[in-house]
Protein backbone atom coordinates (compact mmCIF):
# COMPACT_ATOMS: atom_id res chain seq x y z
CA UNK A 1 0.00 0.00 0.00
CA UNK A 2 3.19 2.63 1.20
CA UNK A 3 4.57 1.46 -2.22
CA UNK A 4 1.53 1.72 -3.67
CA UNK A 5 1.18 5.30 -2.65
CA UNK A 6 4.47 6.41 -3.16
CA UNK A 7 4.22 5.15 -7.09
CA UNK A 8 1.12 7.31 -7.35
CA UNK A 9 2.75 10.61 -5.95
CA UNK A 10 6.04 9.97 -7.94
CA UNK A 11 3.91 9.92 -10.99
CA UNK A 12 2.48 13.33 -9.74
CA UNK A 13 -1.50 12.34 -10.11
CA UNK A 14 -1.91 13.64 -6.56
CA UNK A 15 -0.74 16.81 -7.45
CA UNK A 16 -2.58 16.71 -11.30
CA UNK A 17 -6.08 15.84 -9.62
CA UNK A 18 -6.01 17.69 -6.59
CA UNK A 19 -5.79 20.82 -9.40
CA UNK A 20 -8.27 19.58 -11.71
CA UNK A 21 -10.62 17.84 -9.61
CA UNK A 22 -12.06 20.40 -6.97
CA UNK A 23 -12.63 19.50 -3.57
CA UNK A 24 -16.70 21.43 -4.08
CA UNK A 25 -18.92 20.09 -0.74
CA UNK A 26 -17.57 16.01 -0.43
CA UNK A 27 -16.28 15.38 2.72
CA UNK A 28 -13.60 13.09 1.29
CA UNK A 29 -11.64 15.25 -2.04
CA UNK A 30 -12.57 13.25 -4.90
CA UNK A 31 -8.31 13.08 -5.93
CA UNK A 32 -7.86 10.98 -3.06
CA UNK A 33 -11.40 8.73 -4.13
CA UNK A 34 -9.22 8.11 -7.35
CA UNK A 35 -6.25 7.21 -5.53
CA UNK A 36 -8.17 4.54 -3.60
CA UNK A 37 -10.01 3.33 -6.59
CA UNK A 38 -6.43 3.15 -8.56
CA UNK A 39 -4.47 1.58 -5.14
CA UNK A 40 -6.68 -1.18 -5.35
CA UNK A 41 -6.80 -1.95 -8.68
CA UNK A 42 -3.19 -2.10 -8.18
CA UNK A 43 -2.83 -3.65 -4.72
CA UNK A 44 -5.26 -5.93 -5.21
CA UNK A 45 -7.94 -5.47 -7.85
CA UNK A 46 -11.87 -6.27 -7.09
CA UNK A 47 -15.27 -4.67 -6.88
CA UNK A 48 -16.00 -1.56 -5.46
CA UNK A 49 -18.11 -3.34 -2.99
CA UNK A 50 -15.47 -5.51 -1.79
CA UNK A 51 -13.25 -2.07 -0.95
CA UNK A 52 -15.59 -1.09 1.19
CA UNK A 53 -16.25 -3.81 2.87
CA UNK A 54 -13.27 -5.83 2.96
CA UNK A 55 -9.62 -4.24 1.52
CA UNK A 56 -9.99 -0.41 2.54
CA UNK A 57 -10.31 -1.50 6.51
CA UNK A 58 -7.56 -3.92 6.60
CA UNK A 59 -5.18 -1.62 4.76
CA UNK A 60 -2.88 1.37 6.08
CA UNK A 61 -4.68 3.56 3.38
CA UNK A 62 -6.16 5.31 6.71
CA UNK A 63 -3.35 6.73 7.77
CA UNK A 64 -1.75 7.39 4.93
CA UNK A 65 -4.84 9.09 3.49
CA UNK A 66 -6.23 10.16 6.77
CA UNK A 67 -9.80 9.00 5.21
CA UNK A 68 -12.14 6.74 8.00
CA UNK A 69 -13.05 3.52 6.40
CA UNK A 70 -16.83 4.59 7.09
CA UNK A 71 -16.12 7.50 4.40
CA UNK A 72 -15.41 5.09 2.14
CA UNK A 73 -18.38 3.02 0.35
CA UNK A 74 -20.01 2.13 -2.93
CA UNK A 75 -21.72 5.26 -3.55
CA UNK A 76 -18.82 7.26 -3.11
CA UNK A 77 -16.59 4.87 -5.26
CA UNK A 78 -19.03 4.88 -7.52
CA UNK A 79 -19.85 8.73 -7.77
CA UNK A 80 -15.54 8.91 -8.02
CA UNK A 81 -15.73 6.82 -11.67
CA UNK A 82 -17.97 9.55 -12.60
CA UNK A 83 -15.81 12.53 -11.73
CA UNK A 84 -12.63 10.88 -12.61
CA UNK A 85 -13.25 10.23 -16.54
CA UNK A 86 -13.80 13.75 -17.22
CA UNK A 87 -10.33 14.07 -16.84
CA UNK A 88 -9.28 11.24 -19.25
CA UNK A 89 -7.17 13.24 -21.64
CA UNK A 90 -5.40 15.28 -18.91
CA UNK A 91 -4.08 12.47 -17.28
CA UNK A 92 -2.96 11.31 -20.80
CA UNK A 93 -0.88 13.91 -21.71
CA UNK A 94 0.17 14.46 -17.76
CA UNK A 95 1.78 11.05 -17.68
CA UNK A 96 3.03 11.24 -21.49
CA UNK A 97 5.30 13.95 -20.37
CA UNK A 98 5.87 12.48 -16.50
CA UNK A 99 6.76 9.41 -17.70
CA UNK A 100 9.10 10.79 -20.31
CA UNK A 101 10.69 12.72 -17.19
CA UNK A 102 11.47 9.74 -15.41
CA UNK A 103 12.36 7.63 -17.89
CA UNK A 104 13.40 9.42 -21.16
CA UNK A 105 10.94 7.54 -23.25
CA UNK A 106 11.36 7.95 -27.18
CA UNK A 107 8.13 8.80 -28.25
CA UNK A 108 8.92 8.44 -32.10
CA UNK A 109 8.32 4.67 -32.40
CA UNK A 110 4.49 4.10 -31.50
CA UNK A 111 2.95 0.47 -30.50
CA UNK A 112 -0.66 0.41 -31.44
CA UNK A 113 -3.12 -3.06 -31.04
CA UNK A 114 -6.62 -3.80 -30.12
CA UNK A 115 -8.20 -6.09 -27.92
CA UNK A 116 -11.34 -6.71 -26.58
CA UNK A 117 -12.81 -7.52 -22.64
CA UNK A 118 -16.40 -9.02 -22.20
CA UNK A 119 -19.21 -8.04 -19.67
CA UNK A 120 -21.20 -10.20 -17.26
CA UNK A 121 -24.64 -9.10 -17.48
CA UNK A 122 -26.92 -7.89 -20.52
CA UNK A 123 -25.68 -4.31 -20.65
CA UNK A 124 -28.46 -2.41 -21.63
CA UNK A 125 -27.62 0.67 -20.85
CA UNK A 126 -24.46 0.69 -22.63
CA UNK A 127 -24.65 1.07 -26.80
CA UNK A 128 -20.81 0.20 -27.14
CA UNK A 129 -21.76 -3.37 -25.61
CA UNK A 130 -21.63 -5.75 -28.71
CA UNK A 131 -20.92 -9.13 -30.11
CA UNK A 132 -17.63 -9.17 -32.37
CA UNK A 133 -14.24 -11.16 -32.23
CA UNK A 134 -13.70 -11.94 -28.60
CA UNK A 135 -10.16 -12.32 -27.74
CA UNK A 136 -11.01 -13.67 -24.64
CA UNK A 137 -12.91 -16.75 -26.10
CA UNK A 138 -15.94 -15.67 -24.75
CA UNK A 139 -18.10 -14.92 -27.97
CA UNK A 140 -21.60 -15.55 -25.69
CA UNK A 141 -20.63 -12.11 -23.86
CA UNK A 142 -20.79 -8.27 -24.85
CA UNK A 143 -17.82 -7.18 -25.13
CA UNK A 144 -16.20 -4.02 -26.29
CA UNK A 145 -12.58 -2.55 -28.00
CA UNK A 146 -9.99 -1.54 -26.45
CA UNK A 147 -6.82 0.17 -28.61
CA UNK A 148 -3.94 0.95 -26.93
CA UNK A 149 -0.92 2.90 -27.88
CA UNK A 150 2.39 2.24 -26.06
CA UNK A 151 6.29 3.17 -26.32
CA UNK A 152 8.85 0.28 -27.15
CA UNK A 153 8.85 0.17 -23.21
CA UNK A 154 4.98 -0.78 -23.16
CA UNK A 155 4.90 2.77 -21.15
CA UNK A 156 1.55 4.05 -21.72
CA UNK A 157 0.80 7.18 -23.96
CA UNK A 158 -2.84 6.67 -24.59
CA UNK A 159 -5.93 4.50 -25.40
CA UNK A 160 -9.52 4.67 -26.67
CA UNK A 161 -13.01 2.48 -26.38
CA UNK A 162 -14.83 1.29 -29.31
CA UNK A 163 -18.20 -0.69 -29.55
CA UNK A 164 -17.26 -4.55 -29.28
CA UNK A 165 -18.30 -5.24 -32.88
CA UNK A 166 -15.40 -2.92 -34.29
CA UNK A 167 -12.96 -4.47 -36.72
CA UNK A 168 -9.66 -3.42 -36.12
CA UNK A 169 -8.65 -1.59 -39.18
CA UNK A 170 -11.21 0.89 -38.74
CA UNK A 171 -9.76 2.14 -35.60
CA UNK A 172 -6.21 3.02 -36.97
CA UNK A 173 -7.51 6.69 -38.45
CA UNK A 174 -9.67 7.66 -35.62
CA UNK A 175 -6.38 6.22 -33.18
CA UNK A 176 -3.52 8.28 -35.49
CA UNK A 177 -5.75 11.79 -35.48
CA UNK A 178 -6.47 11.23 -31.92
CA UNK A 179 -2.89 11.16 -30.90
CA UNK A 180 -1.93 13.83 -32.90
CA UNK A 181 -4.15 16.21 -32.03
CA UNK A 182 -3.03 15.42 -27.93
CA UNK A 183 0.86 15.09 -28.49
CA UNK A 184 1.29 16.53 -31.73
CA UNK A 185 1.69 15.30 -35.72
CA UNK A 186 5.18 14.47 -36.10
CA UNK A 187 7.33 11.66 -38.40
CA UNK A 188 6.59 9.05 -36.33
CA UNK A 189 6.55 5.33 -36.41
CA UNK A 190 3.41 3.11 -36.23
CA UNK A 191 4.00 -0.28 -35.64
CA UNK A 192 0.96 -2.14 -35.95
CA UNK A 193 -0.39 -6.23 -36.48
CA UNK A 194 -1.88 -7.24 -39.62
CA UNK A 195 -5.49 -7.17 -38.08
CA UNK A 196 -4.62 -3.42 -38.79
CA UNK A 197 -3.95 -3.41 -42.20
CA UNK A 198 -5.59 -2.25 -45.15
CA UNK A 199 -4.57 -0.35 -48.41
CA UNK A 200 -6.38 2.72 -47.14
CA UNK A 201 -5.14 2.94 -43.60
CA UNK A 202 -1.66 2.64 -44.88
CA UNK A 203 -2.42 5.36 -47.46
CA UNK A 204 -3.96 7.74 -44.76
CA UNK A 205 -0.46 7.09 -42.76
CA UNK A 206 1.48 8.01 -45.52
CA UNK A 207 -0.78 11.38 -46.46
CA UNK A 208 -0.08 12.34 -43.11
CA UNK A 209 3.97 12.08 -43.70
CA UNK A 210 3.74 8.91 -40.95
CA UNK A 211 5.93 5.94 -41.36
CA UNK A 212 4.88 2.68 -40.45
CA UNK A 213 6.45 -1.08 -39.80
CA UNK A 214 3.20 -3.68 -40.68
CA UNK A 215 2.46 -7.27 -40.82
CA UNK A 216 0.79 -8.67 -43.42
CA UNK A 217 -1.65 -11.37 -43.94
CA UNK A 218 -0.34 -15.18 -44.28
CA UNK A 219 -1.64 -15.56 -47.96
CA UNK A 220 0.55 -12.57 -49.09
CA UNK A 221 3.65 -14.98 -48.76
CA UNK A 222 2.63 -16.31 -52.25
CA UNK A 223 3.91 -13.43 -54.03
CA UNK A 224 7.28 -14.19 -52.67
CA UNK A 225 7.51 -17.54 -52.93
CA UNK A 226 10.69 -17.24 -55.45
CA UNK A 227 12.42 -14.98 -52.81
CA UNK A 228 11.65 -17.87 -50.29
CA UNK A 229 13.25 -20.47 -52.05
CA UNK A 230 16.50 -18.04 -53.13
CA UNK A 231 19.12 -18.70 -50.94
CA UNK A 232 21.26 -15.70 -51.03
CA UNK A 233 20.43 -12.11 -49.29
CA UNK A 234 19.49 -13.55 -45.80
CA UNK A 235 20.89 -12.04 -42.54
CA UNK A 236 20.78 -13.70 -38.93
CA UNK A 237 19.00 -10.87 -36.96
CA UNK A 238 19.37 -13.39 -33.88
CA UNK A 239 20.12 -17.13 -33.10
CA UNK A 240 17.52 -18.94 -35.72
CA UNK A 241 15.97 -15.84 -37.20
CA UNK A 242 16.59 -14.64 -40.72
CA UNK A 243 15.49 -12.17 -42.68
CA UNK A 244 15.71 -10.57 -45.77
CA UNK A 245 14.31 -7.45 -48.10
CA UNK A 246 12.55 -6.88 -50.97
CA UNK A 247 11.94 -3.57 -52.87
CA UNK A 248 8.26 -3.09 -53.65
CA UNK A 249 8.04 -2.80 -58.09
CA UNK A 250 6.89 0.87 -57.29
CA UNK A 251 9.80 1.74 -54.84
CA UNK A 252 7.59 3.01 -52.37
CA UNK A 253 7.48 0.10 -50.00
CA UNK A 254 10.12 -2.58 -48.46
CA UNK A 255 8.98 -5.77 -47.77
CA UNK A 256 10.73 -7.68 -45.03
CA UNK A 257 10.59 -11.74 -45.61
CA UNK A 258 11.63 -13.30 -42.01
CA UNK A 259 11.69 -16.44 -41.20
CA UNK A 260 11.96 -18.61 -38.02
CA UNK A 261 13.73 -22.32 -37.23
CA UNK A 262 11.18 -22.36 -33.96
CA UNK A 263 8.30 -21.11 -35.80
CA UNK A 264 8.78 -23.63 -38.31
CA UNK A 265 8.91 -26.78 -36.41
CA UNK A 266 5.81 -25.47 -34.40
CA UNK A 267 3.42 -24.45 -37.56
CA UNK A 268 5.21 -27.83 -39.16
CA UNK A 269 3.85 -29.76 -35.83
CA UNK A 270 -0.20 -27.63 -36.29
CA UNK A 271 0.21 -28.90 -39.79
CA UNK A 272 0.56 -32.07 -39.30
CA UNK A 273 -2.25 -32.74 -36.44
CA UNK A 274 -4.16 -31.15 -38.85
CA UNK A 275 -3.93 -33.24 -41.66
CA UNK A 276 -4.20 -36.44 -39.50
CA UNK A 277 -7.82 -35.48 -38.39
CA UNK A 278 -8.56 -34.62 -41.78
CA UNK A 279 -7.87 -37.45 -43.34
CA UNK A 280 -9.32 -39.99 -40.14
CA UNK A 281 -12.55 -37.50 -40.94
CA UNK A 282 -12.66 -38.57 -44.18
CA UNK A 283 -11.84 -42.52 -43.07
CA UNK A 284 -15.31 -42.05 -41.18
CA UNK A 285 -16.88 -40.76 -43.70
CA UNK A 286 -15.65 -42.96 -46.16
CA UNK A 287 -16.89 -45.81 -43.59
CA UNK A 288 -20.25 -44.68 -43.08
CA UNK A 289 -20.98 -44.44 -46.74
CA UNK A 290 -19.59 -47.80 -47.44
CA UNK A 291 -21.99 -49.17 -44.60
CA UNK A 292 -25.23 -47.42 -45.23
CA UNK A 293 -25.91 -45.42 -43.23
CA UNK A 294 -24.67 -42.01 -45.18
CA UNK A 295 -26.61 -42.26 -48.18
CA UNK A 296 -28.30 -38.98 -48.07
CA UNK A 297 -25.60 -36.72 -51.02
CA UNK A 298 -26.15 -33.60 -49.51
CA UNK A 299 -25.94 -34.70 -45.69
CA UNK A 300 -22.45 -36.12 -46.91
CA UNK A 301 -21.27 -32.77 -48.23
CA UNK A 302 -22.71 -30.39 -45.22
CA UNK A 303 -20.48 -33.27 -43.31
CA UNK A 304 -17.73 -32.91 -45.50
CA UNK A 305 -17.82 -29.08 -44.70
CA UNK A 306 -17.76 -29.32 -40.98
CA UNK A 307 -14.59 -31.42 -41.09
CA UNK A 308 -12.77 -29.12 -43.36
CA UNK A 309 -14.23 -26.50 -41.10
CA UNK A 310 -13.22 -27.34 -38.04
CA UNK A 311 -9.67 -28.67 -40.19
CA UNK A 312 -9.22 -24.76 -41.83
CA UNK A 313 -5.44 -24.97 -41.65
CA UNK A 314 -5.55 -28.39 -43.95
CA UNK A 315 -8.65 -28.08 -45.82
CA UNK A 316 -7.50 -27.15 -49.06
CA UNK A 317 -4.43 -29.96 -48.13
CA UNK A 318 -7.20 -32.96 -50.41
CA UNK A 319 -8.95 -32.65 -52.96
CA UNK A 320 -12.18 -35.00 -52.28
CA UNK A 321 -14.72 -35.55 -54.40
CA UNK A 322 -18.02 -37.12 -53.69
CA UNK A 323 -20.63 -39.13 -56.14
CA UNK A 324 -22.94 -41.55 -56.05
CA UNK A 325 -21.91 -45.16 -57.58
CA UNK A 326 -23.61 -48.46 -58.00
CA UNK A 327 -22.86 -51.83 -56.90
CA UNK A 328 -21.41 -54.56 -59.16
CA UNK A 329 -23.12 -57.42 -56.82
CA UNK A 330 -22.87 -60.40 -58.93
CA UNK A 331 -26.31 -62.72 -59.33
CA UNK A 332 -26.23 -66.15 -57.54
CA UNK A 333 -27.92 -69.05 -59.30
CA UNK A 334 -29.84 -71.73 -57.75
CA UNK A 335 -29.14 -75.26 -58.65
CA UNK A 336 -31.47 -78.00 -60.30
CA UNK A 337 -32.49 -79.56 -57.29
CA UNK A 338 -32.44 -76.65 -55.68
CA UNK A 339 -35.36 -75.27 -58.08
CA UNK A 340 -37.88 -77.87 -56.55
CA UNK A 341 -38.12 -76.99 -53.35
CA UNK A 342 -40.30 -74.34 -52.70
CA UNK A 343 -38.26 -72.58 -49.81
CA UNK A 344 -34.98 -73.05 -52.10
CA UNK A 345 -37.22 -70.98 -54.39
CA UNK A 346 -38.40 -67.81 -52.29
CA UNK A 347 -34.39 -68.28 -50.89
CA UNK A 348 -32.75 -67.77 -54.82
CA UNK A 349 -35.81 -64.65 -55.18
CA UNK A 350 -34.23 -62.60 -52.69
CA UNK A 351 -30.61 -63.13 -53.40
CA UNK A 352 -31.83 -61.94 -56.34
CA UNK A 353 -33.82 -58.74 -55.61
CA UNK A 354 -30.28 -58.48 -53.23
CA UNK A 355 -28.25 -58.80 -56.37
CA UNK A 356 -29.61 -55.73 -57.87
CA UNK A 357 -27.87 -52.83 -58.45
CA UNK A 358 -28.11 -50.29 -55.81
CA UNK A 359 -26.65 -46.72 -56.20
CA UNK A 360 -24.87 -45.75 -53.01
CA UNK A 361 -22.49 -42.85 -52.23
CA UNK A 362 -18.74 -43.09 -52.73
CA UNK A 363 -15.74 -41.07 -51.61
CA UNK A 364 -12.29 -40.57 -52.61
CA UNK A 365 -9.63 -37.88 -52.05
CA UNK A 366 -6.18 -37.57 -52.35
CA UNK A 367 -3.24 -35.08 -51.48
CA UNK A 368 -2.91 -31.47 -53.17
CA UNK A 369 0.52 -31.90 -54.06
CA UNK A 370 0.98 -28.13 -54.40
CA UNK A 371 -0.73 -27.24 -50.98
CA UNK A 372 1.74 -29.54 -49.46
CA UNK A 373 4.53 -27.83 -51.15
CA UNK A 374 3.15 -23.85 -50.48
CA UNK A 375 3.18 -24.94 -47.09
CA UNK A 376 5.94 -26.54 -46.38
CA UNK A 377 8.24 -23.84 -48.23
CA UNK A 378 5.92 -21.25 -45.91
CA UNK A 379 6.20 -23.28 -42.85
CA UNK A 380 7.72 -20.68 -40.20
CA UNK A 381 8.20 -17.21 -42.86
CA UNK A 382 6.16 -14.35 -42.13
CA UNK A 383 6.18 -10.77 -44.03
CA UNK A 384 6.09 -7.33 -42.73
CA UNK A 385 6.16 -3.88 -45.01
CA UNK A 386 7.13 -0.98 -44.52
CA UNK A 387 7.60 2.72 -46.13
CA UNK A 388 11.13 2.70 -44.05
CA UNK A 389 13.29 2.31 -47.30
CA UNK A 390 16.42 3.85 -45.98
CA UNK A 391 16.16 1.60 -42.90
CA UNK A 392 18.19 -2.02 -42.65
CA UNK A 393 16.44 -5.18 -41.99
CA UNK A 394 17.54 -6.14 -38.91
CA UNK A 395 16.20 -2.59 -37.66
CA UNK A 396 13.06 -2.92 -38.94
CA UNK A 397 12.57 -6.47 -38.09
CA UNK A 398 13.44 -5.63 -34.11
CA UNK A 399 11.05 -2.33 -34.31
CA UNK A 400 8.01 -4.83 -34.97
CA UNK A 401 9.24 -7.49 -32.63
CA UNK A 402 8.48 -4.47 -30.23
CA UNK A 403 5.10 -4.94 -30.77
CA UNK A 404 5.09 -7.53 -28.45
CA UNK A 405 5.07 -4.91 -25.68
CA UNK A 406 1.70 -3.69 -26.41
CA UNK A 407 0.93 -7.46 -26.05
CA UNK A 408 1.92 -8.02 -22.58
CA UNK A 409 0.54 -4.60 -21.96
CA UNK A 410 -2.80 -6.12 -22.15
CA UNK A 411 -2.23 -9.38 -20.60
CA UNK A 412 -0.56 -7.19 -17.30
CA UNK A 413 -4.20 -5.53 -17.54
CA UNK A 414 -6.44 -8.16 -18.13
CA UNK A 415 -4.77 -10.61 -15.81
CA UNK A 416 -2.78 -8.78 -12.79
CA UNK A 417 -5.34 -5.76 -12.73
CA UNK A 418 -8.75 -8.04 -13.53
CA UNK A 419 -9.80 -5.94 -16.45
CA UNK A 420 -12.00 -8.69 -17.38
CA UNK A 421 -14.91 -9.04 -16.45
CA UNK A 422 -16.75 -5.59 -16.89
CA UNK A 423 -19.50 -5.54 -14.41
CA UNK A 424 -20.55 -2.49 -14.88
CA UNK A 425 -23.31 -1.29 -17.03
CA UNK A 426 -23.58 2.37 -17.68
CA UNK A 427 -21.27 3.29 -20.63
CA UNK A 428 -19.53 6.21 -18.79
CA UNK A 429 -18.79 3.88 -15.72
CA UNK A 430 -17.48 0.83 -18.59
CA UNK A 431 -14.72 3.68 -19.68
CA UNK A 432 -14.44 4.74 -16.25
CA UNK A 433 -13.09 1.38 -15.09
CA UNK A 434 -10.85 1.10 -18.12
CA UNK A 435 -9.40 4.69 -16.92
CA UNK A 436 -8.43 3.04 -13.38
CA UNK A 437 -7.20 -0.01 -14.93
CA UNK A 438 -4.95 2.27 -17.48
CA UNK A 439 -3.79 4.55 -14.68
CA UNK A 440 -3.29 1.19 -12.58
CA UNK A 441 -0.84 -0.14 -15.80
CA UNK A 442 0.81 3.46 -15.76
CA UNK A 443 1.56 2.83 -11.73
CA UNK A 444 2.67 -0.64 -12.54
CA UNK A 445 5.22 0.24 -15.43
CA UNK A 446 6.46 2.88 -13.61
CA UNK A 447 7.69 0.31 -11.02
CA UNK A 448 9.09 -2.00 -13.63
CA UNK A 449 11.69 1.17 -15.08
CA UNK A 450 12.32 2.58 -11.60
CA UNK A 451 13.60 -1.46 -10.75
CA UNK A 452 15.18 -2.07 -13.91
CA UNK A 453 16.93 1.69 -13.41
CA UNK A 454 18.06 0.24 -10.35
CA UNK A 455 19.54 -2.79 -10.99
Amino acid sequence: IWLAWGLWRLLGLDTLLAQEMPRGRAEVPWHLVAAILAIARFCEPSSELHIETTWYRRTALEDLLHVRPDKVHTDRLYAGLDELLPHKETIEKHLRQRLGQLFDLDYELLLYDVTSTYFEGQCKGNPQAKRGYSRDKRSDCLQVCIALVVTTDGMPLGYEVFAGNRHDSTTVEEIVETMENKHGKARRIWVMDRGMVSESNLAFVRGREGRYIVGTPKASLRNFEADLVEKKDWDEVEAGVEVKLVPSPDGEETFILARSAERREKEKAIHERFLQRMEEGLQKLQAAMESGRLHDESTAHRRLGRLQGKNSRAAKAFDVKIERVADETMDVQASDDQTTNKDARKKQKKSKNKAKKKPRLHIAWQRNEQWTERARLSEGCYLLRSNLNDTDAKTLWKHYIQLTEAEWAFRITKDELVLRPIWHHKEDRVKAHILVCFLAYAMWKTLAGWMRGSG
